[in-house]
């Protein structure tokens, strides 16, 4: 969910005590090398004499960002060259710095060569490629066993880049269809049960308990319920929503229907945006094959339990992530924020109870009822249980999707797996959870990744986006940016969101113009009087969000404001 819908009006209070106890993500020891010239820690292979073998089988992403840099032309080519060998189209391991990556399929595991350009496909396939062999510039070995692959606790995304996503029989072959059986095996309320034993949270700003909203739903009286996937992934520097459907949407579709059988809905909608057309292409492709699998639809794997799910698209509006705007616009109208109560578990699509929850939560569901609560819940620290999906963007040198439990560090996400900048320089910030989210510096990378520990340094863990800045970043600037963000992504209903942007951006910019600095102290308490307002008087997180980066630039990186 974008920022702007992180459901901040549900508080974590009720999300049941502190479990300290539980395990934390792994142990120090398996820490990610740092970066080296000679090496690529996250890419060094751990035996590079691996046995040739001819394979009958190459995998090559079709992922959006793949194809932008010419996985559709290396797969042709490789099919045009190979001869027997089958090229099937992935979604992407999430290396993209590795993309287009290819896999070849040997007894001892896909052996990867990454990343291939089409004009470097004829001499890779001359050179032996087709065999793994190892003796190939490009080669990477084992990709299930790269530090950046056997560091991850993948869940959400364990079939992600490994299936084939537009085959239902490839989905069930690794794993898919589990939960659902299950599920109709046990009644409505325990699986309600099993998803709040789990922890599992939305992935959102707020983390709201995604069991608690479904036992609300469960409870309301009426003739018709419905689920809502929030896949209007707007925040900048997110993109695992885009990965998630593009590369195993069957797993959505399962986690929906999952919920309906769980609250009594009938009817689902995915609300995916726009600029995402070849998420919405998998996906309604992915539909039209469950329902022919029986999988949605009347009288489910022949339980007696109808859902039909259908795809909506939006028009590019950001804050149509905020859970009520959305619901708006699935109505047909402009999308513009509810007042709540009524909050729309009780009130939502059409008056009537909805479950609204993001893509990464609903996809993660089929696993928890396939393995038990008890094993996702396992994972993580604290109250923030199980696994995230973080995505790393910006200023990074191996930017891309990273799963692993709650309680990683910061510093371990951008220096160990993300190997630090791009350009070479040192890092100076980083922003987490969307444009709405708080700038940290390097000397806040010991934070945990959780909740709770965001929360008391001022800043949320949102859908996951890490977006780094190297030292040449003004962060006056980027705190104006957001000011300006606002404005133009403010539905309007608000006084606080709608002016206080505009007047934020006017106070920054007097701020900077101020040479002599003899208003500068009356202008910043201005500014912090301003985002006061905000964050109180705003009816939603778009307007309640937007002084947390501002605010955070100001406490981390005052001189820039004094420069």
């Amino acid at each position: 969910m974008s920022a702007a819908g992180s459901g901040s009006a549900h508080d974590d209070d009720r999300a049941g005590p502190a479990r300290d106890d539980r395990p934390s993500h792994r142990e120090p020891s398996t820490r990610i090398p740092t970066t080296s010239p000679e090496v690529d820690p996250a890419t060094s292979a751990p035996d590079t004499r691996l046995p040739a073998h001819p394979v009958t089988r190459v995998f090559v992403s079709a992922d959006s960002a793949a194809r932008s840099v010419g996985a559709d032309e290396v797969a042709e080519r490789i099919a045009a060259q190979a001869g027997d060998v089958e090229v099937v189209r992935t979604g992407s391991r999430g290396m993209l710095w590795l993309e287009p990556l290819v896999e070849v399929e040997t007894p001892e595991g896909r052996v990867g060569y990454g990343p291939v350009a089409p004009e470097d496909v004829d001499g890779l396939i001359a050179a032996g490629m087709l065999t793994g062999s190892p003796s190939i510039a490009g080669f990477l070995g084992l990709v299930d066993e790269l530090p950046w692959m056997a560091k991850q606790q993948r869940v959400t995304f364990v079939r992600v880049g490994v299936v084939d996503p537009r085959s239902a029989a490839d989905y069930q072959a690794h794993g898919g269809m589990r939960g659902l059986r299950a599920a109709l095996e046990m009644t409505p309320a325990e699986v309600v049960e099993a998803v709040v034993e789990s922890g599992l949270r939305g992935r959102g700003g707020a983390g709201f308990p995604t069991g608690i909203k479904w036992r609300t739903v469960l409870a309301a009286e009426a003739d018709l319920k419905f689920v809502c996937c929030n896949a209007d992934e707007g925040d900048s520097g997110t993109f695992a929503d885009r990965m998630l459907i593009e590369g195993d949407p069957f797993t959505l579709i399962e986690g929906m229907t999952i919920a309906a059988y769980a609250v009594g809905a009938a009817e689902g909608y995915v609300y995916l945006r726009s600029e995402y057309p070849d998420a919405v292409t998998t996906l309604t492709a992915a539909i039209d094959q469950a329902r022919a699998q029986g999988w949605l639809g009347p009288d489910i794997l022949g339980s007696g339990f109808s859902f039909d799910l259908q795809v909506r698209v939006g028009a590019g509006a950001y804050i149509c992530g905020e859970e009520t705007s959305m619901l708006e616009s699935l109505e047909g109208k402009r999308g513009m924020v509810r007042s709540k109560p009524p909050i729309p578990a009780l009130q939502g699509l059409f008056g009537r109870p909805t479950v609204v929850n993001n893509v990464l939560s609903l996809a993660t569901v089929p696993a928890i009822i396939a393995d038990g609560p008890a094993q996702y819940a396992a994972y993580g620290t604290g109250r923030s249980l199980g696994t995230s999906v973080f995505q790393l963007g910006g200023n990074i040198a191996r930017g891309g999707i990273v799963e692993t439990a709650f309680g990683i560090t910061l510093g371990e996400l951008v220096n160990d797996f993300g190997g630090g900048t791009a350009s070479g320089r040192p890092v100076r910030a980083v922003q987490v959870g969307g444009p709405l989210g708080a700038y940290l510096p390097v000397d806040q990378f010991d934070l945990p990744m959780d909740y709770e520990a965001f929360s008391a340094a001022g800043a949320m863990v949102g859908h996951g986006g890490i977006v780094v800045f190297d030292d040449t970043v003004d962060m006056a600037a980027m705190a104006r940016f957001a000011f300006e963000f606002c404005a133009a992504e403010s539905c309007g209903k608000c006084t606080p969101c709608r002016v206080g942007a505009v007047r934020g951006a006017e106070t920054i910019d007097r701020i900077l113009t101020d040479t002599a600095g003899s208003d500068r102290a009356r202008n910043l308490g201005l500014l912090e009087d301003l985002c006061e307002l905000m964050t109180d008087g705003s009816l939603c997180a778009m307007g309640g969000l937007t002084p947390m980066p501002v605010r955070s630039a100001v406490r981390h990186f005052g001189e820039d404001f004094h420069a």
